[in-house]
């Protein structure tokens, strides 16, 4: 099994950053725009277009309060996918963003990883200028 793990740093507060990660249905509008053109949420699965069309199911597993982490599956276009995505506060201020993810078969890991340090840029891109706005 594949795992994937990448870090970036956001200059935006822990409290701006959990706020918008833990709303899992406006990823779409709130962390990842662009990267993700579309977002709606059937109970509590998470149906994602991403930019290119990629239609994705992702039953959300767990919002973490305390420990400012989601978690969620892909149904259907893995044979496994589970990932994460932790907020943690900086020495310093500032919160760094982690996502990890595990999957099958190992083979797609070059193109999800590539898709995650998107993902992460986006997300980067996307609070810092809602935080200057």
């Amino acid at each position: 099994m594949a795992s994937i793990q990448r870090d970036i740093d956001v200059e935006v507060p822990l409290p701006t950053a959990w706020d918008a990660l833990r709303d899992v249905g406006r990823i779409h509008e709130r962390l990842v725009p662009g990267f993700v053109a579309d977002c709606r949420m059937e109970g509590r699965v998470r149906v994602v277009t991403f930019g290119d069309g990629t239609v994705v199911r992702e039953p959300i597993l767990d919002i973490d309060e305390a420990r400012h982490r989601v978690a969620w599956a892909a149904v259907g276009s893995f044979e496994h996918y589970n990932a994460s995505v932790q907020a943690f506060e900086r020495d310093g201020g500032g919160t760094r963003l982690r996502w990890i993810a595990d999957l099958l078969p190992d083979e797609a890991a070059p193109k999800v990883a590539g898709m995650i340090e998107e993902g992460l840029r986006t997300m980067k891109r996307t609070l810092e200028a809602a935080t200057r706005a």
